[in-house]
């Protein structure tokens, strides 16, 4: 089996990230002109590195909640006072960083679904997340599309470079990371995407299959019946599907892509809000009983 390495952009400004990917030798040896990622696609971020014990570490009130809440249910936090006394609206998705406290987001859905554009539109409203596309990155380092890897190697070869692909990504934090639509087929994928909050994109066959129906970059729909394909698709992955933390429903195909996105922010602010933290469960309970909290 013959390694490459790729060298990822850097998430820090200043370190860098490489992984390796397993690939057959004739897959390779095809498209071994293999090229980094554009810088655009991991932004540069500053962060507060300390020293202690010899050892560096992330200050960690910077990802500390900050008494952040519900913009959704806190309707004042959404407005602030601009230098000439002016109201301002703030976008809710900026409150969703802290909240969040690192973790990653990661999209999930058939394919056609809309993951990557509103992942996309998600981490830009954030803006302190950075995006990214498992099958870009796929085609990054293999110079080569999703249709060719499946058409000279099989679907097997991408999964398994697609697992390596998802074993880099989950390492790092504050992303938002939109995956193909096959990567919950692999109970350990599941088990990575579990380490962040999965938001499940769940948009009908036929929808899909109207978005998509002029395309031939779906190699798995290139067949007869593309939509019965579809549908066979998603009653295969239901099952993992609906184990996501946040479903988003797009039955109304009027619905844009900054629609959508809005709506994934508002159910990801109720979300934590049903799932707090350990320390903020434990603060409350402190209080209730009449305890100093430090």
């Amino acid at each position: 089996m013959v390694k490459v390495n790729v060298l990822l952009a850097l998430l820090s400004a200043s370190a860098s990230s490489a992984f390796t990917i397993n690939a057959p030798p004739t897959f390779l040896h095809q498209h071994r002109q293999h090229k980094s990622l554009p810088s655009t696609f991991l932004s540069s971020k500053t962060t507060t590195v300390l020293r202690a014990g010899g050892f560096e570490w992330e200050d960690p009130t910077e990802n500390l909640d900050s008494g952040v809440e519900n913009p959704f249910k806190n309707p004042e936090l959404l407005e602030k006072i601009g230098e000439d006394g002016e109201g301002m609206t703030i976008d809710p998705a900026r409150l969703l960083g802290p909240r969040l406290q690192g973790s990653n987001l990661y999209f999930v859905g058939m394919m056609g679904s809309g993951k990557s554009a509103v992942g996309d539109a998600v981490a830009r409203r954030m803006g302190s997340y950075n995006f990214l596309d498992t099958d870009t990155i796929i085609e990054s380092v293999t110079n080569a599309t999703i249709t060719e890897i499946f058409a000279q190697e099989g679907e097997d070869t991408f999964r398994d470079i697609e697992s390596q692909v998802l074993d880099s990504v989950h390492a790092h934090v504050r992303c938002v990371v939109s995956t193909g639509g096959g990567i919950v087929k692999k109970l350990s994928n599941w088990a990575k995407l579990q380490s962040g909050v999965v938001i499940w994109i769940d948009v009908p066959p036929s929808v899909i299959y109207n978005r998509i129906k002029d395309k031939d970059d779906r190699p798995l729909l290139q067949n007869d019946n593309p939509l019965e394909t579809l549908e066979k698709l998603l009653e295969e992955r239901k099952p993992r599907y609906s184990q996501a933390d946040v479903r988003i429903e797009v039955n109304d195909e009027s619905m844009s892509i900054e629609d959508v996105a809005s709506k994934v922010v508002q159910d990801l602010h109720n979300f934590i809000d049903e799932n707090p933290p350990a320390w903020k469960i434990a603060k409350a309970k402190a209080q209730a009983e009449g305890l100093d909290w430090v």
